[in-house]
Parts: structure tokens; sequence; C-alpha cells
């Protein structure tokens, strides 16, 4: 067993269960988890709910009416030309960043069809998307896919969304209204250089529109098969001169997927969301942001689980999922008179979540970047961060943690040069320093070369380092995974034991081009090797007999170590053809190859299966065409070959959309969706939550706005 089998559900069952029965421990949890959530909005009633949105509208017409930009009636070269700020901290051309980037924008959100964040994901090449349940995704970026991915750091607007618990990200709570999404700017490789720990395959940056680019009103609904439903109500307008503003309030649901297994699948979820983004301009030197939501759902999954003080009986069982988060954020940007700037931005996020157990994050973070230049050929980008997360748990089914309470301390401080050495090559060097509290200090370097001959062609090669931090599960936990007979009667615990930790890291060597072969068609390739070592293995140790918790049984730990390495290389190809002026194609494929080994003294029998989490093969294709002036028709088909952990077969799977604008004011779309097969299954948890198929669907939408 593998961090990709075991550590997912181990990062989120907390604590033993108490000596009652199951019904009761159920429903005594669940209670906690409720009158926490309440705290946080977390289960709004749908008619009270909007209520108190069209409360906040207020009356009257905005200062404009909010028409969305449509990029597909952009050139291809505008859309190479978008500026991007994940690679560097700062503004660039996506033609010219010397990094394997790709940009989901608004319009490829509306042509997609795509009601979830993850969905939106699947059109990048190299990125790996697979829904274990309707609510529950294993999302990674160059293999080393499971249900919570270490490797890969979310952030929405700045703001990480990862939980140290077991530095992995919840996906059902990053489910934000796709209508004020502004772009989604996705690193296949390493980040560290300028984001720091779990940038280490990859950065998933969401950004979100400024208020002032969304004034009006916006009302959508949605509705399909399996039980989908969705509701928006957004209203933005001017505050002053110099200030604009956007509230929202959405609801959504989905009914239970197909099942897997005889029993019928129970994977539904509710839930409710408002939020609020203002901006200033009290100078035309300064810019300020202030942004946060509440968010709160209610899932449901089965499980099948031990009970740490009812050995050695498993239980399936219909489990409850609550959780509850709210945030709030604050920028300030201020340009100097010779154009050097600042940003500062700080940042405190909550969350309580039953899911097997109850965990409580909060987390305050500050950053502060200074972006300058020296003379006319430094490009000079440097900052420092901190960040403070009190984390504690309680009661669950089959993990502890003692203590139950961890609050940790995270420094960092970066510096980034570009330097340009002539008109057409420029080389960029940075490192970034951080200190957690697992493994102290830890050092990110990467390095860039960029050289355009003409403006249509971009030639980059680089190399960099990055780690991942260390989690609480990891070090600390106690998770009794599986249960043995033993010969002559009696029986074993195969346990997780936390201990002593080492960061994971990866060494990565990239070569990229980016062209616009002509006006037509542009074309995106990457080619890497990534060298990892320090990855999570278990390591066997010598049995015991122990009596309490009863029966009385045999004691088979392991401990979480280091020993794993792995060697991955592979290709990334994209593509735009311009067809016509009212049809676009666009291909993609990636190819991933994994050999892994361990390190002297490694004794982990199945840490060679993690390869088999994540598919060698996978390839898009999107196909957008303006029907007329007001008509447009999307397919989109993606392959994904087959994960041998389970096994999962190989799938392909076919959407389409056809979307129709009436007016300024009015769309209307019906979207297909997995229209080849009535279901396929896309991952295999292999662990306590039993996995539930994707099923064929329509999904309607229609949305007014004024």
């Amino acid at each position: 067993m593998t961090e990709a089998t075991i550590l997912p559900n181990a990062g989120i069952s907390c604590g033993t269960a108490p000596n009652n029965r199951l019904v009761a421990l159920e429903d005594t949890v669940s209670s906690e988890a409720d009158n926490d959530a309440h705290l946080f909005a977390s289960f709004l009633g749908l008619p009270g709910f909007a209520i108190c949105l069209i409360a906040l509208v207020p009356c009257g017409s905005p200062a404009q009416t909010s028409v969305p930009h449509d990029l597909g009636n952009d050139s291809l070269e505008d859309l190479m030309n978008i500026q991007v700020t994940s690679v560097s901290k700062k503004g660039q051309a996506l033609s010219k960043a010397p990094s394997a980037i790709f940009v989901i924008t608004q319009d490829d959100i509306r042509h997609s069809g795509a009601t979830t964040i993850p969905d939106l994901l699947r059109i990048v090449p190299g990125v790996d998307v697979a829904r274990t349940t309707a609510n529950a995704w294993a999302i990674s970026i160059r293999g080393f896919n499971f249900r919570y991915s270490g490797k890969v750091l979310v952030l929405v607007d700045g703001r990480t969304v990862y939980t140290p618990l077991f530095s992995g990200v919840f996906w059902d709570e990053q489910n934000m209204p796709l209508e004020t999404i502004e772009r989604i700017e996705v690193i296949r490789g390493p980040g560290g250089t300028v984001w720091g720990a779990n940038a280490m395959n990859g950065v998933i940056n969401i950004i979100t529109k400024s208020a002032a680019k969304t004034y009006g009103s916006v009302v959508s609904v949605v509705g399909g098969s399996q039980g989908t439903a969705e509701g928006l109500i957004q209203y933005g307008g001017s505050a002053g001169a110099q200030g604009s503003y956007r509230i929202f309030g959405r609801y959504t649901m989905n009914g239970n997927s197909p099942p897997l297994v005889d029993r019928p699948a129970v994977d539904a979820a509710h839930t409710s969301q408002i939020g609020f983004r203002s901006d200033w301009k009290p100078s035309v030197h300064d810019k300020l942001t202030v942004q946060g939501d509440l968010f709160g759902t209610s899932e449901s999954q089965t499980v099948t689980t031990l009970f740490s003080n009812r050995l050695p009986n498993y239980y399936t069982f219909d489990d409850k999922v609550r959780a509850g988060t709210g945030n709030l954020l604050g920028r300030w940007n201020h340009v100097f008179g010779k154009g050097s700037e600042t940003t500062l931005q700080m940042y405190y996020d909550r969350s309580r979540r039953f899911d097997q157990g109850l965990a409580t994050l909060n987390t305050s973070d500050v950053d502060f970047q200074y972006h300058f230049r020296v003379g006319t050929r430094n490009d000079i980008v440097t900052g420092l961060g901190y960040r403070l997360t009190d984390q504690s748990t309680t009661n669950g089914y089959a993990v502890s943690f003692n203590p139950d309470h961890r609050r940790d301390n995270l420094y960092s401080v970066f510096f980034q040069d570009e330097v340009k050495l002539t008109d057409s090559v420029a080389v960029t060097m940075g490192i970034k320093l951080e200190h957690n509290a697992y493994t102290g200090i830890e050092y990110e370097p990467s390095m860039q070369l960029a050289w355009s001959p003409t403006s249509r062609h971009t030639v980059w090669v680089s190399a960099s380092k990055a780690v991942q931090q260390p989690s609480w599960v990891y070090a600390e936990a106690q998770v009794d995974a599986a249960a043995l007979p033993l010969p002559g009667g009696g029986f074993g615990i195969y346990q997780l034991q936390g201990g002593p930790q080492a960061a994971p890291r990866v060494y990565d060597s990239e070569l990229g081009y980016r062209t616009e072969l002509s006006r037509r068609l542009t074309l995106d390739a990457t080619v890497f090797v990534s060298k990892y070592d320090r990855l999570q293995t278990f390591d066997p140790q010598p049995p015991f007999f122990i009596l309490n918790p009863a029966p009385p049984h045999l004691v088979l730990p392991s401990v979480f170590a280091n020993f794993g390495k792995a060697t991955n290389y592979g290709t990334e190809v994209s593509a735009h053809w311009e067809v016509a002026g009212w049809w676009r194609i666009s291909p993609g494929l990636s190819l991933v190859r994994a050999s892994l080994s361990q390190a002297a003294g490694g004794k982990d029998p199945a840490f060679a299966t993690t390869a088999g989490d994540s598919p060698a093969r996978q390839a898009q294709l999107r196909s957008n065409m303006n029907l007329a002036h007001t008509v447009e028709w999307d397919i989109s088909a993606y392959y994904v070959g087959v994960l041998t952990t389970g096994p999962v077969p190989p799938y392909t799977r076919l959407d389409t959309r056809l979307g129709w604008h009436i007016g300024k004011a009015v769309e209307v779309s019906v979207a297909g969706q997995n229209l080849l097969t009535p279901r396929h299954l896309e991952f295999f948890d292999g662990q306590q939550v039993v996995p539930t198929q994707v099923g064929r669907g329509v999904v309607g939408r229609l949305t007014w706005r004024r």
C-alpha cells in the first residue's frame, strides 16, 4: 500500500470511534458538524437564500451593462498574447512565458458546457482529471494521481486552497460560480520558486474577474439529468467615483450517480455559497481589492471502513459529509513613479469539515512582493511571506492523532531576476527559501532561458527543483488500515504510523517550443524529464501483540517513510487551428512514462503500483463553431488511457453543446455529456469510499444579463 492508495482517507478519518453503537456515532458527530456549518452559512435553504440576495440588489440601472467579452472573436495572435501572471508573479505575454502554461479563458469555460472546475481542467493536456464520486475527484499533473494529490498547488486569486492536514485539495469545496472566473492558468511542471511548497508537479491558479468588469445583473438557472440543478444571482455596480463591487449567491445540487457495485450509489450533494468582491482605485497609483465568501456543502458517500474500537469487523454504510468554509482576502497594489510596484496581500481562511471525522483548520497568511527594474536589462521580483495554520481534529473511525491539535508557522522569501541578454534572449534565475515546522529550511531554485528569434516563435528551456511539504498525517497519524485473519485463529491489524519526515522533492528539466505558425495555426509543445526522491513509502516494522483495544490482536505496523524514487518523462502538445472565421479546432496530447524504485532500506512491497494510478496516454479534441451570429455548436472528445490500479479500463468521452444568444440579454444552451456510453468508471479509490460511475447526461442553462 502506498500514499496513492491509503493516505487520502487517512487524512480525513480523524480520531478513534467512541465506545457506542455505529448509528449513535454517526448521529452525534454529524450533529456537531451541522451546528458548526450553520455558523458558516453552510446549509442555507434556497427560498430564504434567494430572498436575502434579492434584498441586497440595489434598485435602478447599473453604471454599465455587463456584456461578456468573447475571446472567440479575437485572433489567435491576440490569444497568444494574453497576459499571464502565474509563471513569474508579474504580467507577461503567454507566447513569451518560459514555462509549460495553458490558459483556460472565460470563452473556453462557456464553450465547454462544464458545470464544475474539475470538468473544465479536462481540456488541459497533461492534467489528469478522474471522478471518484459525484463530489470527489482525483486530479494531478504528470502522474502520481490520487484523491487528494499533494504535488499540485491550487490557488484562488493568490489564496492557497490546499489543506495542510494531508497537503491536498478538497475539490468539492472549490465550487465557485464559473461566471465570475476570468481565466485559469495551469502550469505543468514545478513552480516552487515563486509559489513555494507543493507546487511540485504544477500550479492551478484560478483568477476571478475584477468587480469593474461585472457591472449589472446576472441570473442563471441550470437543470439536467441525474438531479443536476444550479441557481445563481449576481449583481455588480459602482461604489462611488473610484470603486466597484460584486455580490453573488449560488445554490447547486446533484443526485446520485450510477453505482459501481450492486447496491444503489449514494453520493448526492447540496451546496450554498454567498460572496462579494470590491475593487477600488483611491489614487492613480493605488489599487485595493477586498473579497470573501462563505460556502457550505451537505453530501453523501458510501464507505467501507474499520472502527478502531470495534475490531476486526468492516462496516459498509452510507456516510454523511458536512463542510463549512469562509475566507476574507485583501490586496493592495501601489505603482511608483518609475514603474516599480509593490503588492501586499493578506487573507484569513477557516474551515470545518466532517468527513469520517471532524477536522478544523484556521489559516492566516500575509505576503509582500516588490517588482522593479535595474537598468534596461534586469527585471526583478522579490518578496517574503508568513503563514500560520492552526489545526485540530476530533473523533472519527479508523485514524487517531496524538496530540489532536497542531499549530505551525511557515516563513518564506524569494528572489527572481529576468536578465535580457539580447533583444531575443532572456534568462530568468530565482530561488525561494521556506522554513516549515517539519523539515526546517527548504530551498527551491529555478532557471529558464527563452529565445524568441522572431515575434512568432519562442524556444525555452528550464531546470528547477521543488518540494512537497510533509503533512500532519504523515508525521503523527495512526491508521488502522486493514484487518487480516491469522493461521490458527485470531486476527492482525495492518497499522500505519507517523514518523520523522523528509520533504519529497523533484529535479525537473524541460524544453518547450511555442509558435504562431500562421494567423490561423498555433502550436505549443513541451518535453520533460523529472527525477524524484524522498517519495512517501511505508516502512514495515516488527509485529507486536496488544490487549487494548479489545479483543487482543497482533499489530503489523508500518511507518510513513521517504524511500521512494521515480523518474517521469514525457511530452505535451496543444494547438489551435482557425479552420475558418467561424470554426476553430483545438487538439491536445500528453504522454507520460514512469519508472519507480526505492532507495537502500526501502521495503514497501506496493510502492511500484503507484504508477498505475495515472494514465500513460491522454488526448483531447475540441471544436467550436459559430453557425450563425447568435448560435454556437461545440464538440469535445477526450481519451484517457488505462489505469492498472483497479484496474480501470480506458475510455473515450464525448460532450457537445448548442448555445443560442437572444440579443445581449439572454443566453440559452443545452449540453450533452458522456454521450458514447451509458456509464463508465474513471478512478478506483481503493480505500474506504466506494467509487461510483460517470453517467450519460444532459444539462440545460438559461442566463439573463442586464
